[in-house]
């Protein structure tokens, strides 16, 4: 009878050990079978985790090491809240050493910068935090960076986004997966965070400066969302299906942007042309236009669409490229820096290439007419007087067209041919050393320098 009741008595304690340690190791549990389903290629990866100190990064570094991922850590310290911003950098330095992995740590004068590129403290952050990031993976050769985003999170940018203003996309939460950078905790809640960090004993550092609602976010985090928590208790649930359905609708519109795109766009490998008419015959010009040209750095929806109607030469101009309405099309070119260059070419030289433009040049022994096409001219070398200089063409220039009686402005040339206003700019001269245009590369020869019957020294140059 007394065996039998200790016997009771044991399965009882395993029963409540059991209990506890799957208590303990659900986060675990639910964490590896998301990481196998949602991202088994990081498995034998080399990972660096963003790591601030905090509960949400720290929580994931212990995620990792416990399941035996190859990890290191990278810690930003942003100068931002003095000697709390050094204790955080110790704390991770601290941790690394206790887990037996790589880390790197960095500090940055992060409100001098704000103020020299006139941005805010947190995009300032931002940009640091990431340009550090990509260097550190290229020169460690890193797979992926793992950053602590959780589903909190999640929501916190889509109210923001949803207070500010924003389409579709910025209602679409945090992407998962963006290039090298993965967030492998935005299923998983605040809440089961701080549980499995207490639970396992886990220390973390607390930012003082997340309790503050001076920042917009905090504001949404402390104000906001407990007050829709206590609207709708099920809020983290039924915000994922908002998401879901979100995201689902955005892949139609996806696939149908995809189809106009091809419709009313024609791209030579430098230029991307979009047709105004095909533009103005979409149910929807401006949100079409928006759609198409948002990645390429476009934020303004009136100053696209007003393009469509303005006169030739009118632009827009994002970080790192232009529109620019020209007759029939709107031209979308990478911006360049590159436009006052220019070079000196010597007698003897045999080739010229930069990033856009490559020269080839032949000395020919020959006096008979030579067939000449776009890619290549033959000229009288007798008459050139070295250094020639090949620049971008410039206002009030003229030359005199092969084939043709008296000299004609580069401007009216350019607009018979029907060359846009990008192409103009892109267009490079062949000069004399007295500046006279010898040939608009790639277009046409000057007529003073083609080769005659009395030519004894031809120059061939030829566009690779």
């Amino acid at each position: 009878m007394f065996a039998k009741s200790e016997s009771n008595a044991r399965s009882f304690i395993e029963f409540l050990i059991s209990i506890f340690a799957f208590k303990i190791n659900y986060l675990l549990q639910k964490f590896q079978e998301h990481i196998d389903h949602n991202f088994s290629f990081i498995k034998d990866k080399r990972l660096l985790i963003a790591i601030s100190g905090g509960i949400d990064s720290v929580a994931l570094t212990h995620l990792l090491h416990t399941l035996k991922y190859d990890i290191s850590l990278a810690h930003c310290n942003f100068k931002l809240r003095k000697n709390e911003s050094d204790l955080d950098e110790t704390f991770v330095e601290n941790l690394a050493s206790k887990l037996n992995i790589q880390h790197f740590s960095t500090s940055f004068s992060t409100e001098t910068y704000a103020k020299k590129n006139k941005s805010s403290i947190q995009m300032a952050a931002r940009e640091l935090r990431y340009n550090w990031f990509d260097k550190i993976q290229l020169e460690n050769n890193f797979d992926y960076i793992l950053t602590a985003h959780q589903k909190e999170d999640v929501l916190e940018t889509f109210l923001i986004n949803l207070t500010r203003g924003t389409g579709l996309e910025g209602l679409t939460g945090i992407p998962t997966i963006n290039g090298k950078i993965i967030r492998p905790l935005l299923n998983v809640t605040r809440e089961e965070i701080h549980k499995y960090a207490i639970e396992n004993n886990i220390e973390w550092r607390e930012d003082k400066s997340n309790a503050s609602t001076k920042y917009f976010r905090n504001k949404i985090r402390h104000q906001v969302i407990p007050v829709l928590k206590e609207l709708n208790p099920s809020l983290m649930s039924t915000f994922d299906k908002t998401l879901e359905n979100l995201n689902k609708s955005k892949q139609i519109i996806d696939d149908k942007i995809e189809d106009v795109k091809f419709s009313i766009e024609n791209f030579d490998g430098k230029i991307h042309q979009f047709d105004i008419e095909k533009i103005k015959e979409l149910s929807s010009p401006k949100a079409y236009l928006f759609e198409i040209l948002k990645k390429y750095g476009f934020t303004e929806w009136e100053d696209l669409s007003e393009l469509i109607n303005a006169q030739s030469g009118k632009q827009v101009i994002s970080k790192t490229h232009r529109l620019v309405k020209d007759r029939t099309h709107l031209l979308l070119s990478k911006i360049e820096t590159n436009n006052a260059e220019q070079y000196q070419l010597t007698e003897n030289l045999t080739a010229l290439e930069n990033s856009d433009l490559h020269l080839t040049f032949e000395t020919i022994e020959e006096t008979k007419q030579l067939s000449e096409t776009e890619k290549s001219v033959y000229i009288d070398k007798n008459l050139l007087k070295f250094p020639l200089t090949v620049r971008k063409w410039q206002n009030g220039d003229y030359f005199y067209p092969l084939g043709m009686q008296g000299k004609k402005k580069l401007s009216k040339f350019f607009k018979d041919e029907k060359i846009s206003i990008l192409e103009k700019e892109k267009t490079w001269l062949l000069c004399n050393a007295n500046n006279e245009v010898i040939w608009i590369v790639g277009k046409r020869l000057d007529n003073r320098f083609k080769i005659t019957e009395s030519t004894t020294k031809t120059l061939k140059i030829t566009i690779q």
